[in-house]
């Protein structure tokens, strides 16, 4: 007569009490303390951007109590008294402030539209050159205007757009009258992108073309054994190789969507071309700084950044639902 040994599955160990513990496996996570103590010089490395975190971007947000306080310079730092959503209503009701919303969102959008795409165009251009050297040569040129300090990319465009600069004295020598176009609205947006897809693009192509050398070269070779030409391995091989890349840098650029760069638009513009140029970035200067309504100022970029929070968030779980890929 044979016997049948059955297993039973692995139990704990059972203490004084009698309580049964749970099994130890081999993949249980040591303790953070411990983790720490072994690599706390890596750690350590971690402290000073936490602090600079800290001190300059969360601490500031106590400050956003001002937005619901009367507070008066001189006075009580956190406001004098409760006002509640006064200065909510202020802005709401102000035709001035919706001039300002409408022309960030159109600025920032005609941003994101143009300055988005050019940079994975470039990279997917420049990996189909084959001469290294010629590569890097444009590399070198398209990246070296991001280390231009933004006063100074501002002041090469003012002098290039002047009515004796490079720009007219082309136009006159055509035949064509001097065109103001630091002084005529209509041309601010026109200057605004191009400047920016002069500074920026080359700086965003070396993330694209660092993330095309992480692409499977194997995947090329089967595209070309299925028949498959230049555009269609890039449409269906680069491209989904790149996806990630592309839908974080996305991602990460509408979250400043409404925080359209203060310093060019700032150095930029002038009360002329207030109608097209003035963003609430500036709107918020000129009221908070310069007429001295911190609590008027503090609404209106507390408003600012609820609807960047809010584009981040749809952004992300967009993304995450239609591509698999996101932030968090």
């Amino acid at each position: 007569m044979s016997t049948t040994k059955t297993l039973d599955p692995p139990t704990g160990t059972r203490g004084s009490d009698g309580a049964t513990s749970p099994p130890r496996t081999r993949g249980h996570r040591r303790p953070w303390r411990k983790a720490l103590r072994r690599d706390w010089q890596l750690y350590s490395l971690a402290v000073l951007p936490l602090l600079f975190f800290l001190v300059f971007r969360y601490l500031p947000m106590i400050g956003n109590v001002i937005a619901f306080r009367r507070f008066q310079p001189g006075g009580n730092l956190f406001g004098e008294y409760w006002v509640g959503l006064r200065y909510v209503k202020m802005f709401l009701t102000d035709d001035t402030f919706w001039d300002v919303f409408t022309n960030t969102l159109i600025l920032g959008g005609l941003t994101l539209l143009v300055c988005f795409p050019l940079p994975i165009v470039l990279a997917l251009l420049l990996n189909e050159v084959r001469s290294r050297r010629w590569k890097r040569f444009v590399q070198s040129v398209s990246y070296l205007p991001h280390f231009l300090s933004i006063v100074v990319v501002a002041a090469i465009v003012m002098q290039m757009l002047a009515l004796d600069g490079v720009v007219n004295q082309g136009l006159r020598a055509v035949g064509h009258d001097a065109i103001p176009f630091i002084q005529e609205a209509g041309w601010f947006r026109t200057i605004y992108v191009s400047s920016e897809v002069w500074q920026t693009v080359g700086w965003g192509t070396i993330l694209y073309l660092a993330a095309l050398t992480a692409v499977d070269e194997n995947l090329y070779e089967a595209a070309r054994v299925d028949g498959a030409g230049r555009w269609r391995q890039t449409w269906h091989v680069t491209l989904p190789g790149i996806r990630p890349t592309m839908m974080t840098l996305l991602i990460l650029n509408i979250g400043t969507f409404m925080a359209v760069g203060f310093e060019k638009v700032l150095l930029l513009y002038n009360p002329l071309t207030y109608p097209t140029a003035d963003v609430i970035s500036t709107y918020l200067f000129r009221m908070g700084v310069v007429s001295n309504s911190f609590s008027y100022a503090a609404a209106i970029g507390l408003f600012e950044s609820l609807i960047g929070l809010t584009l981040v968030l749809t952004a992300n779980t967009i993304s995450r639902r239609a591509v698999g890929t996101s932030l968090w």
